[in-house]
C-alpha cells in the first residue's frame, strides 16, 4: 500500500511538472510573438524591420528565443518551489537554534523534551529526529548492548532520511539539467542564425557588411540568452544542493549525539 502511494504521489508530481514546462513554454512564446515582437519596438511599425530597442533586438533573434524564454520561466519557477519547500523542511523555526536544543535535550536524557521539540518544529528534519527518538526509547526499553542499538538508531535514521530526501530533490534533476541545455540551446540558435545570416548573404551576391553584421548580432543573442539561464540556473541548483546537504547533516548528527546518548546510558549501567 506505501508502495501504491509513494508511485502514485511520484506520477502526479511528474504531472504536475510537466504542465509546469508547457505552461512556461507556452508564456514564452507568448513573450516573445506578443511584448517582443510588438510593432512600436521596430521602425515604421514593421517588426520585421529594424529594432528600436532591446526588446525588438531580441525578437529578431528567432524562433529559438522563446524556448530560452521559456527556460529561463522553468529556472525562476523550479527555484522559487524549491525555496517554499526546502524552507518548510528545515522547520518552523531556525535550524541551528533547534539543533542546539535538540542536542542539548539528549546529552541531558531528556527525550520526551526532544520529541516535543520535534512536534513543534516539524519538517523533514524534525521528522527523522524524532524516528530516531523514538526508537531510542524502544531500544532503551528491550536493553540492546550499544553497538546493537547503534546500528538499529542508524539503520530508523536511514529510513526516515530516505523517506524525506525525494521531496527534497524533486525537481533538482530539471533546474541541473537546465544548467547545460540552456547553453546548448543558445548556442544551437546561434548557428542556425549564422547559417541563416551567410545564406542570405550568399544569396544577394555582393558582400553587404552592415547586413552581415546584423545578422551576427541577432544570432548572438541566442547564446547571451542561453549563457543568462545557465547562470541562473547553476547559482539555483547550487544555492539548493547546499541548503539539501546542510539539512542531512543535521540529521547525521543529530544521530550521533542519540547513538552517544545510549552508549552512555549503557555504559552507566555497567557501573
Amino acid at each position: 500500500m506505501a508502495n501504491v502511494k509513494k508511485e502514485s504521489t511520484s506520477n502526479g508530481g511528474g504531472m504536475v511538472s510537466g504542465m509546469i514546462i508547457v505552461a512556461c513554454i507556452s508564456v514564452g512564446v507568448l513573450i516573445w510573438k506578443f511584448i517582443m515582437g510588438n510593432p512600436s519596438n521596430f521602425e515604421g511599425g514593421n517588426n520585421e524591420g529594424i529594432p528600436l530597442n532591446t526588446l525588438g533586438q531580441v525578437y529578431h533573434g528567432g524562433a529559438v528565443v522563446p524556448i530560452l524564454l521559456g527556460m529561463l520561466l522553468m529556472v525562476l519557477v523550479f527555484s522559487i518551489e524549491r525555496y517554499f519547500v526546502i524552507s518548510k523542511a528545515a522547520g518552523k523555526t531556525k535550524l541551528d537554534s533547534f539543533m542546539t536544543k535538540i542536542q542539548l535535550s539528549i546529552k541531558q536524557g531528556e527525550i520526551d523534551e526532544a520529541i516535543a521539540a520535534c512536534d513543534k518544529q516539524q519538517g523533514s528534519v524534525a521528522n527523522a529526529i524524532k524516528s530516531a527518538l523514538v526508537k531510542y526509547q524502544a531500544v532503551k526499553k528491550e536493553g540492546f548492548n550499544s553497538e546493537e542499538a547503534a546500528e538499529t538508531i542508524h539503520k530508523e535514521i536511514e529510513e526516515a532520511t530516505s523517506l524525506e530526501m525525494p521531496m527534497l530533490q524533486k525537481n533538482m534533476t530539471i533546474i541541473s539539467s537546465l544548467v547545460s541545455l540552456g547553453t546548448l540551446v543558445g548556442l544551437l540558435g546561434t548557428v542556425a542564425g549564422m547559417i541563416k545570416a551567410f545564406g542570405a548573404l550568399a544569396a544577394a551576391g555582393t558582400p553587404d557588411q552592415a547586413a552581415l553584421a546584423a545578422g551576427i548580432s541577432e544570432a548572438l543573442i541566442n547564446t547571451a540568452t542561453g549563457i543568462g539561464t545557465s547562470a541562473v540556473a547553476i547559482i539555483s541548483y547550487n544555492f539548493f544542493t547546499s541548503k539539501i546537504d546542510d539539512l542531512t547533516y543535521s540529521i547525521d548528527e543529530a544521530a550521533v549525539s542519540i547513538v552517544n546518548s545510549y552508549r552512555r546510558f549503557r555504559g552507566s549501567l555497567k557501573q
